[in-house]
């Protein structure tokens, strides 16, 4: 699954309903939590990444560029 199929699961579908306030508060506190746990194994996964490839020689990528390679290597 692509990080955006992740976050549009975690931030759109459950507003799609008419909720009372209460409720959409609870919802949006656990959204938040599962959105800084996408973005956590994301960053964790993309320096595993680095790390076993071999890729952060000084002045070969910068962090960008080495961001784009990962994403295109892992169809994100």
């Amino acid at each position: 699954m692509t990080l955006k199929e992740k976050f549009w699961k975690v931030t759109v579908y459950p507003f799609t309903e008419y909720r009372g306030r209460e409720q959409m508060k609870v919802i949006k506190e656990e959204n938040a939590t599962e959105c800084e746990k996408i973005a956590d194994d994301f960053a964790i996964e993309f320096k595993d990444w680095c790390d076993n490839e071999g890729r952060f020689t000084i002045g070969v990528n910068t962090t960008k560029e080495l961001l784009q390679i990962y994403k295109k290597e892992k169809g994100l």
